[in-house]
């Protein structure tokens, strides 16, 4: 199992019921494809560098965890089709 952390920009709009579904559906998405969620690291509200969607800030969230290596490629095609998302990354973590 390798460390990986995944960086998230959620749009601002969304309520916080909304926003914590949106986190809850990322954590499962995580352990879907047999990763462990090892710590979140959530930054609330800040603003964009550069406009994106017409949207200028965004919620950032930050979830480290542990995976097999195909699982980031998995996570990421998933990620992509979100709507209430508006920039992701995932990056191996060396130890």
């Amino acid at each position: 199992m390798k460390n990986y952390e995944l960086a998230v920009v959620y749009n601002p709009n969304l309520d916080e019921e909304a926003l914590n579904a949106e986190k809850a559906s990322v954590n499962a998405l995580i352990e879907r494809f047999g990763g462990t969620v090892d710590k979140i690291d959530d930054w609330g509200k800040r603003r964009l560098a550069y406009e994106i969607q017409k949207v200028n800030e965004g919620v950032y969230n930050f979830v480290s965890f542990s995976a097999e290596a195909t699982a980031p490629a998995e996570i990421e095609a998933r990620m992509r089709i979100k709507e209430n998302v508006l920039r992701y990354l995932v990056i191996s973590v060396e130890e």
